[in-house]
């Protein structure tokens, strides 16, 4: 039997806003990928290469990049999904295609091949089996019950204090063909999808056998920006070095870099590992890139700029004598020379960031800015920490910024200057 797998991608990612205002979250890169990469990836190390991709919400960032499947050896096949009304609701469109069992993947997720293979292990001792994983703090996840390794509940986002433990669903799922059955009896959720925990509650009620996987694999659920950053950290810890581009003499090197076709390091620059260089990048003179940072491709970082733990997409320049840490910099921006961006508070306490209109605790004591794409700061401009700027706004000189800036703004410094004769 040849098993087939469905990836759902149709949903924006509001709490990773403004970095998907242009892209759904699933193309976000980390450590040189879009996070939809990796699961493809994983599925194929394990044979599985018909994928059916559920897609909606900037659908053609995906296809563009993904295409039909070849280049990445598997074949994919698309649905879209016109209103995002829910996973049960997303995979009732895969239905003509699945012939057999097939495996479910939330497509913000990442984990490794391993983690398939223990799936596939169990396949044929269940109707339904889940990848379970235990967390600190289960309240922002599906937390499961189990009996012996039988699924007995499914709570969705219990509060920390009222969870029935800390086994986690991670959105890795293999349903034979009754799962199609019960996404048509599944009715709205409270917050108006159709859940597919809630059609395999229904499996449970109707005692069919549903299995839980505890796992131990790597796996990383992104949902709010800074978690980019920790999981491009994490990946980036595995990568092996390689050097496709050229260095030139006198870079200093500690640990394993990637550095893409084309791409240049010129003389002077000092680089710790684990850093990855795309494509056709220009690096230097003099610059500074430290440890976990991801650099895209056709990026151009100038003369004395350092950067530190962050990401850098495709398409931007960073200019000389420019400070970029702990930041995640999105497509297409022009950073002018001076630009700093602040990581530490004042107060050295955790920096803040605004999700969805609410301040949120990022956990971190180092916390940069979140550009969306096509943004320009003017030289010697400063941004305090947690700073988001939205799609295509750009920043005067001399501006220091110290709060959240919209799409489509410009800002400009209003200053007064006094101008009288010399004596």
């Amino acid at each position: 039997m040849i098993m087939q797998a469905v990836i759902l991608t149709a949903g924006e990612g509001t709490r990773m806003r403004p970095l998907t205002l242009t892209r759904p979250k699933t193309m976000l890169p980390i450590a040189g990928k879009p996070i939809l990469q990796y699961n493809i990836e994983a599925l194929r190390e394990n044979g599985i290469k018909d994928i059916i991709m559920i897609t909606g919400y900037h659908e053609s960032k995906v296809k563009e990049y993904f295409d039909n499947g070849d280049k990445f050896n598997v074949n994919i096949r698309y649905h879209t999904q016109k209103e995002q009304l829910g996973t049960a609701h997303a995979i009732k469109y895969a239905r003509e295609y699945i012939e057999d069992d097939f495996i479910v993947l939330n497509g913000d997720i990442i984990t490794e091949p391993a983690t398939i293979t223990d799936l596939l292990s169990h396949y044929k001792k269940a109707d339904t089996t889940i990848v379970l994983r235990e967390v600190k703090d289960p309240s922002q996840f599906g937390v499961v019950t189990l009996e012996g390794d039988n699924v007995k509940d499914i709570i969705e986002k219990p509060p920390a204090n009222k969870a029935p433990g800390n086994l986690i669903n991670t959105g890795i799922y293999l349903f034979n063909h009754k799962i199609f059955d019960y996404i048509e009896r599944t009715e709205k959720s409270p917050r108006g999808e159709y859940e597919i925990t809630d059609s395999i509650k229904m499996q449970i009620k109707d005692n069919l056998t549903i299995k839980g996987i505890i796992s131990k694999r790597h796996w990383v659920d992104v949902g709010k920006p800074w978690e980019l950053l920790e999981a491009n950290e994490t990946l980036l810890k595995n990568m092996k070095e390689d050097i496709k581009g050229e260095i030139e003499d006198n870079v200093t090197i500690h640990g394993p870099i990637i550095l893409g076709e084309d791409s240049i390091i010129r003389s002077g620059t000092y680089i710790i590992g684990p850093v990855y260089i795309g494509k056709n990048c220009e690096i230097g003179p003099n610059s500074y890139i430290r440890a976990n940072t991801s650099i895209g491709d056709d990026v151009s970082i100038g003369n004395a700029v350092e950067i530190k733990n962050s990401i850098i997409m495709d398409k931007t320049n960073i200019n000389h004598l420019s400070y970029v840490g702990d930041s995640v910099i999105g497509e297409n921006c022009n950073l002018g020379a001076g630009t700093n961006i602040a990581n530490l508070r004042f107060d050295d306490n955790h920096v803040k960031m605004t999700i969805k209109g609410e301040k949120i605790d990022t956990g971190r004591r180092k916390m940069g800015v979140i550009f969306a794409d096509n943004v320009k700061t003017g030289v010697n401009s400063s941004f305090n920490p947690g700073i988001k700027v939205g799609v295509g706004s750009h920043i005067g000189p001399g501006s220091i910024i110290s709060h959240d800036i919209p799409s489509n703004k410009l800002v400009i410094v209003n200053q007064e200057h006094i101008i009288s004769k010399r004596n």
